[in-house]
Order: C-alpha cells, then structure tokens, then sequence
C-alpha cells in the first residue's frame, strides 16, 4: 500500500497552515477576517493617532496588487489578491510561492522517494497553488462578509442622517461601529473624504475595486443626491431595503444551484479519489497499461475533460443576481 497521495495532501495542507502563520506573525492577528478587532482602530492607537501613515498603508495594501498585473503569471492572482487586500507586496507574496516550494520539495524529500524532477514539478505546483487557493479563499470569505455586512451599515448612516449628522460623520460612524472588514474600508473612505477627497469618488473607487454592484448602487445614490439634491436619508433607506431583497434573492439562487455545483464537483472529483484510492489499494494496477502508447495521452483527455465539465457546470450555475 503507498502512502504517498496521503502525504501530498498533508503537505499542501501544511502549505496552507504555513502561509496563514507567516501572514498573522508579519501583520498581527486583526487582520485575520476572523478577528473581530477593527485593524484600521487599532492601527491609528499603535501610530499614536496618526491617520495619514495608516490611511497610505491601508491604500496601498488594498491598491498594490492592481499595478501587478503587468507581471507575467501573477496576474492570474492579482486581481483576487486586491479584492483579499492581501497586505503582503507582490514581491512578498512571490517569495512566499518560492518559500512554500522549497519547504514543499524538503517535504517530499523525506516523506516520499518520487524521482527529482517530478518532486521539483510537484513541489512548484503546491506551493503555487498552494498560495492561490488562500488567497482566492481569503477575497470570497472577505467578499461574502461585506455583502452581509453592507445592509446593516446603509441603514446606520440612514439612522444618523435622520438624527442630523453630515454624511461624512454617518460614514465615520460606520467605520467605528461596525466589524472588519467593511469597518476599516469606511475608514478609508472618511479619512480620504476628511483630506479632501469627494466621498462619492472614494465609494465610486471601493466599488471597482471590489467589483460588487451594490456598492456601485451605493456611490450613484451619493453622486446623484450631492449633484441634485434630495432626501439623502430616504434614498438610502430605500436602498438598504434593495440591497436586502437583494441579498436574499442571491442566498436564494446559490441554494437552488447548489445541487448542480456539488454534482459538478463531485463527478469531476470522482475519477481522481478513484485513481487514488485504487494506487493505495494496489499500486501495481496499472502496470499492465502504463507502457502503452496511448495511456499518457489517454490521462491528459481525461484530465481536460473533468476541467471541462467543471467549466460547464460552473456556467450553467453562475446566475446574476
């Protein structure tokens, strides 16, 4: 029996344990999505107050992987990455693939006796894929907690329009009294507003950057009360009411879709546990076919296949809402 598949999937868990340390050990545990410290508060009480070095910080950690994606490769993560606002460089975060292959490789080295080139070409891919997978994991948790959270924060800047606070204190409120991390995205937004920016610019530029349309709803209702006036309060409770009904046609969807996504994944997962298993189960399987012509070529069809059909069922399912 070969334990070697086993030990590649501890190794590229490892992976991912590692690179979740090296991020909590280099910027502090507030910046985990789970912490429910406001990173942006505690930056300014660590800064002595000071909100211009913690505004350009938290700007460039959320804008640096834009101006990446002229490099070639990274590209494919950058724009996953600035959604994350994964704090590391994107110098930073190559060297951590390269770190993460090389402990990858010591790992294989030990732990299994597959020939040199095939350890190097696996420990490439886990620590690569390794690195991708948390940081597009990270920008849909993240992602998913702001579309939750953004409901709530329109209504209490509705509640502190309607007490007669200005809309740049409504949007300070937000980033004080809600959770990360739409609290430190707020936070921006009123430090960049309190030096002088236009507030529906700075939420014009959080919805790009973002790519979420309800925010894109949020900085037109803005732009359009600041250039023509209005009940800026109603128009956002209405709003609010929108963003809900939308949310909840969104929850909706992806529970009716569900059954055809996991049926994707499962009939793409299915041949690979499959070969796995029957490699554990009898490791001489497949010795009979190995040396024919056709069984590599035969492995890539099949390969294509399963990432085809993932393909499909991901189109089939992907509703905009």
């Amino acid at each position: 029996m070969s334990a070697e598949p086993i030990i590649y999937g501890l190794i590229f868990i490892g992976v991912l344990v590692l690179v979740e340390g090296i991020y909590l050990v280099a910027f502090g545990k507030s910046i985990s999505l789970n912490s429910r410290v406001n990173r942006r508060m505690e930056m300014l009480n660590k800064a002595g107050g000071r909100r211009e070095e913690v505004l350009d910080q938290l700007r460039k950690e959320m804008q640096q992987h834009m101006g990446a994606r002229s490099i070639p490769l990274y590209s494919l993560l950058a724009d996953r990455a600035q959604k994350a606002a994964i704090a590391f460089t994107p110098k930073q975060l190559m060297l951590v693939m390269a770190g993460l292959s090389v402990a990858a490789f010591v790992g294989l080295s030990v732990g299994t006796a597959t020939e040199p080139p095939v350890r190097i070409l696996l420990s490439v891919g886990i620590g690569v894929g390794g690195v991708f997978f948390w940081v597009s994991s990270k920008a849909s948790k993240r992602l998913a907690m702001i579309e939750e959270q953004l409901p709530d924060a329109v209504e209490l800047m509705v509640r502190s329009l309607k007490v007669g606070h200005p809309f740049s204190s409504a949007i300070q409120i937000v980033a004080k009294e809600v959770q990360d991390p739409l609290a430190s995205e707020f936070g921006v937004i009123a430090d960049e507003s309190a030096f002088g920016r236009d507030v529906g610019e700075a939420l014009k530029g959080m919805a790009e950057r973002l790519d979420m349309q309800d925010l894109r709803f949020l900085s037109v209702a803005v732009t359009i009360q600041q250039q023509s006036g209005g009940n800026l309060a109603e128009i956002l409770a209405g709003l609010a009411k929108v963003i809900r009904a939308r949310f909840r046609l969104f929850r909706r969807v992806k529970a009716i879709t569900a059954e055809a996504k996991w049926s994707g994944k499962f009939l793409s997962a299915f041949p690979l546990v499959a070969l796995v298993v029957i490699n554990i189960g009898d490791p001489h399987y497949y010795d009979e076919v190995r040396d024919h012509p056709y069984f590599i070529p035969a492995c890539f069809v099949v390969g294509i296949f399963l990432a085809v059909n993932l393909f499909v069922m991901r189109m089939l399912t992907n509703i905009k809402v």
